[in-house]
This record gives C-alpha cells, structure tokens and sequence, in this order.
C-alpha cells in the first residue's frame, strides 16, 4: 500500500476521539504491597501513564489540522481526576472519570468493560486512542479488549499516523522487527507506542484554563443503561495475583585469586565454567 506520510484529511463533519488515559504512581518511587498482591499507590505520587500522553498527542494533533473533539476519559478513584485536568491543559476538550467503589479490584476485562460502557453512553465517536500499556501492569490488554467489546476494528503498536480521512486512518505498526501498515475504517480503536510522537507540555495558561472546566464523574449505576454490574470490579474480575514474592538476592563479593600466572589462568579459567561463561 502506497501511503501519504503525515497527512489529515479535511473533514466534512466534527470526528469524535475519545482517549483512555490511566493514573498510574511515579514507578521509581513507588513501594510493592507483597502481603496483598498489588502496588502500594500511596507511597508514591501520581501521574498520567506515560503512553497515554503519546495517545493524547495523537489526538490532539488531528484536532489541530481539522475539525475534532478530544474526550479523555479514565477510571480510578477521585484523585484521578487531576489527570483529566492535566489531559484538557494538554489540549483534550473533555472529561471523564469513572469512580467508584464498585469498580475497584478490577483486572484488565473488568477495566475493560467499565471503559466500553463509557464510551458506549458518550454516543457515536469515531477513533479511540490509548498507549499501548500502562507502566504499573505492562499487559497491554486494555486497548485491544475495549476494541473487541465494542466490536470495533483495532491497530495496536502503531508507530506512525500516515493519513487520516473522514472514515479511515491509514497507520504504521511495529511488529517484531517488521512493520505493517493498516488502513482501518472507523470507528475504530488503535493503541499507540512511545515513538509516535513527542508529548507536548502545557503552559502555565492552559493548567489554568483547565481548572476551569468541569469534569464529568461517573459511577457504576451511571452505566446500568450500557453494560451490567456483574461486569465491573471484582465480580467481573476472571483473574487475580494468588502470590506475589521476591527472589532471593544471591551477593557475590570479590575474590582474590592467588598463585602464579599459570596457576590463576587455571583457576580463572574454572571459575568462569562453573558460571556456564567458557565451555
């Protein structure tokens, strides 16, 4: 397939992106929970997923060079909300956050379910952008679940928006060391690397303007029109972590080798085989 690099298309009609976007902790910083099983999220501070601003920036550039409304939506308790604002400083039009208690415990089908209603009660949309994973689960599930819920087209590990059109995007994937380029139609879903862009940052005017516009909070009994309860959380939940530990940590301090020249070869040598480095 011939494709134009980097063009968008005028548009006829206002498309309609949504972006998934995930509150996860600063990783460095962030303690393990060993006798639960999960990341301790207060022991650190918290920010957007670092694919998700790539996904955002996706957006956002479409929205510039024609006419678009970026929605970000996430799920997570209320603090999450501040992503959201952080998501419309960096040029989204809107925001969602689904919070409640009844979403808690989720794993990534029940994380999945709980954003397809979203966007289900949202209306017709035309392109849902996500990164491709979340540092704080690296399963890189999501994004291809909410497609298939939705029962919507899906290009993951897209490194290159080649063309968008008023019903199609023509992308460029990474897969292994190939690459494939798919014309998708919408609506459609893609999830998007680190290397699709450079995540732009907002000024001081636009974390201002966005304290002012409100962000819309949903809670599970919110979506009963579009999906079921049994879905969400724990009970929608197939899978969990049974046990989480840490490996023993094996400390090999220096040796010194003494004898002659030959006789530290010798013994160098032997070493080095025991550890499977010379055969």
């Amino acid at each position: 397939m011939r494709a134009r690099r980097n063009t968008v298309r005028k548009m006829g009609k206002t498309l309609s992106l949504i972006v998934l976007v995930k509150q996860v902790p600063e990783i460095e910083k962030v303690r393990f929970d060993y006798e639960k099983g999960r990341l301790d999220r207060s022991s650190a501070g918290a920010v957007i997923n670092p694919f998700d601003l790539n996904a955002l920036e996706v957006a956002v550039r479409v929205k510039e060079k024609t006419d678009a409304v970026v929605t970000a939506i996430s799920m997570g308790p209320k603090q999450a909300g501040e992503s959201l604002r952080d998501a419309i400083a960096r040029g989204a039009d809107k925001g969602v956050l689904l919070a409640d208690e009844k979403f808690a415990g989720a794993d990534t089908l029940a994380t999945s379910n709980a954003l397809a209603s979203a966007i289900r009660k949202l209306g017709s949309f035309d392109l849902v952008v996500c990164g491709e994973k979340t540092i704080d689960g690296d399963t890189a599930q999501v994004g291809p679940e909410v497609a298939e819920l939705l029962a919507i087209p899906c290009a993951a590990y897209v490194e290159e928006i080649l063309e968008v059109h008023r019903s199609r995007i023509v992308v460029k994937s990474k897969m292994g060391k190939n690459y494939h380029i798919s014309e998708v139609t919408f609506p459609a879903l893609i999830t998007v690397t680190k290397d699709v862009n450079t995540p732009r940052l907002p000024s001081l005017r636009d974390k201002l303007r966005s304290r002012k516009i409100e962000v819309t909070t949903w809670g599970a009994e919110d979506l009963s029109a579009v999906a079921q309860m049994r879905c969400f959380g724990l009970s929608g939940s197939p899978t969990w972590v049974a046990r989480i530990y840490a490996p023993p940590s094996r400390r090999r301090g220096p040796r010194i080798i003494e004898g002659t020249a030959e006789e530290k070869a010798r013994t160098l040598a032997k070493a080095l085989r025991n550890l499977d480095v010379l055969r």
